[in-house]
């Protein structure tokens, strides 16, 4: 398995090993321009299969990072998303399957026109190139974002947490074990292979080899990135989602929204941490809510009139409002109007995920069209906003950019175009 190197580097062998890394990575993305779609099938495919032969191999170079985790102080559900068992495993490998029958989108006619003058003009979708991919703990994400950008065409250097450290690299070689005996450029996929902090901001220095950086992990990471990187960023920052109760709503239906949105998973970013009701339902809405999230121990945090209809209710802050909080609490204020609920959303809501819930048409017409977010839910829960939902295939993020990509971010969004044009010997007068 490929060596987990400690801060051991000096300044300039750290500098010249990233630049090594970057400089193969960029002649792997040429090389893989080249590459047909039944090369990709066949390396992600002898991929997921090396995963569960060498099963054994995986589990203790994860038995590493398990032990290790305590030193990096992951709480006991941290440790749990790092730990990969035979059915992870087995995950991870089906995953690598399922990208492997995605299309192929490299080398899709987006467009086709020709010109009175006889020029035929075709916009072909081709790869971004480089993808600099920096992510936190779960090792799965590695086999993920590997395949999900190889399979775009694009190559990938790996930054993932040192608490997967591991498991990552033991991953990484056997992606590359497929690759030799499939004929794939073996570069197209590169791991970090410093835990050193410092590595990150020398990747994100070379535009000249890095075409892209996303970065995956808490808000600190996301935004150090943003600052730092030379190179365009596809990012995602936090996820306040929000659930607005409509004056015509099925309470019934918005109740089960509400709690599934809020409850189903609470440590993730398309999560409800804000709930909206308009003021002809509260009343009504609100006392018997407070009662279903009781199982799940929710702390509501609301203005004055939820204080008064919820016994329990905490008073909210303004920082309540703009809080991401990932666990079991949930903001919550009333409100006279569709138009205020809309008009909260955007001022404390993160572009992320929100939903109405309501029977009337022209209200979900005019929340959808004023809300702006990357995903708009009517009469769904938030949870919905997700690549595989959505029918991507896999994700390699939610963006709450708008531009280059902006949602969940799948093979298509990990992508560009050009333009190709024949002539038969036209020239301009």
């Amino acid at each position: 398995m490929s060596t987990i190197v400690e801060k051991s580097m000096s300044a300039t062998d750290l500098s010249r090993y990233c630049r090594q890394v970057a400089c193969r990575a960029k002649r792997a993305a040429t090389t893989l321009a080249l590459v047909d779609g039944a090369t990709k099938i066949a390396w992600l495919r002898r991929s997921a299969d090396l995963l569960r032969e060498n099963l054994d191999a995986v589990q203790k170079a994860n038995a590493l990072d398990l032990e290790a985790a305590p030193d990096y102080g992951l709480t006991e559900a941290q440790t749990d998303r790092l730990r990969l068992t035979p059915e992870r495993i087995e995950g991870i490998a089906a995953a690598l399957e399922e990208v492997s029958q995605l299309a192929d989108p490299i080398g899709q006619v987006i467009n086709s026109t020709v010109r009175p003058n006889g020029l035929t003009i075709n916009k072909i979708r081709v790869p971004l190139g480089v993808v600099f991919f920096v992510y936190e703990s779960r090792p799965n994400v590695t086999a993920d974002a590997a395949a999900i950008c190889v399979k775009a065409g694009n190559a990938v250097i790996l930054r993932g947490g040192k608490e997967a450290a591991h498991s990552s690299s033991a991953i990484v070689e056997l992606l590359h074990e497929a690759a030799r005996e499939t004929g794939f450029p073996e570069d197209a996929v590169q791991l970090v292979e410093t835990t050193d902090r410092e590595a990150v901001g020398h990747f994100l220095q070379m535009p000249e080899s890095i075409d892209v950086a996303i970065p995956r992990g808490g808000e600190g990471l996301i935004r150090r990135v943003a600052a730092e990187a030379q190179m365009p960023v596809i990012k995602h920052f936090t996820g306040n989602c929000h659930v607005y109760v409509d004056a015509a709503a099925d309470l019934a239906m918005a109740e089960k929204i509400v709690v599934n949105s809020k409850c189903q998973r609470m440590g993730v970013c398309n999560a409800a941490e804000s709930l909206l009701v308009h003021a002809d339902v509260a009343g009504e809405f609100l006392p018997p809510l407070a009662k279903r999230l009781e199982p799940f121990s929710i702390e509501l945090l609301g203005d004055e009139r939820t204080c008064e209809l919820v016994e329990s209710a905490q008073p909210a802050s303004e920082e309540d409002y703009m809080a991401e909080f990932l666990g079991p609490v949930l903001s919550v204020k009333i409100v006279a109007s569709l138009d205020e609920a809309v008009d909260h959303i955007n001022r404390y809501g993160s572009g992320h995920t929100d939903a109405i819930v309501t029977n009337d048409l022209a209200a979900s017409k005019a929340f959808a069209a004023s809300v702006d977010s990357s995903a708009v839910m009517v009469n769904a829960s938030t949870r919905f906003n997700d690549g595989g939902v959505f029918g991507l295939g896999a994700e390699i993020g939610i963006s709450t950019d708008k531009f280059h990509a902006r949602g969940p971010c799948g093979i298509e969004e990990l992508t560009s175009y050009k333009y190709i044009v024949h002539g038969n010997g036209q020239i301009r007068e």
